[in-house]
């Protein structure tokens, strides 16, 4: 049975403080959804070949800076006014080390929409659409799940998220061989079959920085970092 431990946090005598920790995961997750979406919406652009939506994604971009900022200073007023221990001190330094992989994300998202914007203007690559879209559904659903589990404080479905990477990885690697295959007998698209390459990899970014959010959530839960550790030991601190 998955562990969801939701009931860990938010059962301080202090109610304000329980507010203050709702207030910091909430607006996590919201933070989450809106890269999450830009992600979505930049490849879909790619696909589309629409520079306005490539544009507009773009220019969202500041909305995910000023995110980032303010729930870095949400966090560190929580530290100095509550000075948190144990759980709650993991769950903030967590939710520290997870707004910069989101913004990271929003990062990657703004590439591809960048990319989106040149093939715009060029015209569509004649290959790798389809794998863009297989690629691209992988890694936002691991990032849809990685942020579902810190919500739920799943450990269980974090560990599925990180087994994904592996995935992710071996799918990267196979799509940029095609590409190149087809480049090396047709190099009239070279120009634009790199542009749909530097997508794969924006896409294959975002699943390790989903898989780095999936690693801080066993981090909150189980009080263990499996940071740079073997698949094998972080089943081990998960359990059954």
């Amino acid at each position: 049975m998955p562990k969801n431990k939701d009931d860990m946090y938010g059962d301080h005598i202090s109610h304000q403080f329980n507010d203050d920790l709702a207030s910091l995961k909430n607006e996590f997750l919201k933070m989450g959804g809106l890269v999450e979406q830009q992600t979505i919406d930049a490849v879909n652009a790619l696909i589309d070949g629409d520079g306005y939506a490539a544009d507009e994604i773009r220019a969202r971009d500041k909305l995910v800076d000023t995110m980032e900022k303010e729930l870095d200073e949400e966090a560190t007023r929580l530290i100095a006014r509550r000075q948190p221990a144990a759980r709650d001190l993991r769950l903030v330094i967590a939710v520290i080390k997870m707004v910069s992989d989101l913004e990271r994300v929003g990062d990657e998202a703004k590439k591809i929409a960048k990319f989106a914007l040149t093939l715009a203007e060029e015209g569509h690559a004649p290959r790798g659409y389809v794998e863009v879209r297989h690629i691209s559904n992988h890694v936002t659903t691991m990032l849809h799940e990685s942020l579902d589990a810190f919500s739920r404080l799943d450990s269980t479905q974090a560990l599925k998220i990180m087994r994904e990477d592996k995935r992710v990885d071996e799918e990267y690697q196979a799509a940029t061989r095609t590409l190149l295959t087809f480049m090396m007998e047709d190099s009239r698209n070279i120009s634009r079959c790199m542009a749909v390459m530097w997508v794969l990899r924006a896409l294959e970014r975002v699943g390790d920085h989903a898989c780095n959010i999936a690693e801080n959530v066993i981090y909150m839960v189980e009080g263990e970092d499996v940071r740079h550790t073997p698949l094998e030991e972080a089943a081990r601190v998960v359990g059954p």
